[in-house]
């Protein structure tokens, strides 16, 4: 199936998508604001500039969407043209996260990884689930580890 618009138009709707300050990750900032937590955001002296960076607790937590970073859910769903462009570049997405967590972790810090469908979706976890399991592993200074 060829595109409905045109390239120009294209272009111009691609480059409209946000890195920063997406829905998802403003939906988890104001909730973990609400429950007490102060962060920085996106730091640029940090490898991958974190959406989230918790000082106090040696944190970060970056915010995934699931198309740009090829997540295994019902969310994401390779698109059917230039199959070998968009290969490229979102499985490159996902082995440039690695190299970034693997310096965040060298330098100390844990990395906390939540998926888009863990906050939006049909599959999504309920609100106050999800922020108590987010809350729970700051807190505890957990591993690194991903949601869900």
């Amino acid at each position: 199936m060829t595109d409905v618009h045109s390239s120009e138009i294209r272009r111009k709707n691609m480059s409209a998508i946000k890195s920063k300050n997406t829905k998802p990750e403003l939906w988890l900032r104001k909730r973990l604001h609400a429950a007490g937590f102060r962060y920085r955001l996106n730091p640029k002296d940090l490898p991958g500039k974190p959406d989230i960076v918790l000082p106090r607790y040696k944190a970060v937590i970056f915010v995934h969407g699931c198309f740009w970073h090829a997540h295994d859910c019902h969310l994401f769903k390779l698109p059917a043209t230039r199959t070998d462009f968009w290969k490229a570049k979102l499985y490159g997405n996902r082995d440039r996260d690695l190299l970034k967590k693997q310096q965040l972790e060298n330098s100390g810090w844990r990395v906390l990884t939540v998926w888009e469908c863990a906050i939006s979706g049909k599959e999504r976890i309920k609100e106050d689930i999800l922020i108590k399991i987010i809350s729970n592993w700051i807190r505890t200074r957990a591993d690194s580890s991903e949601i869900p």
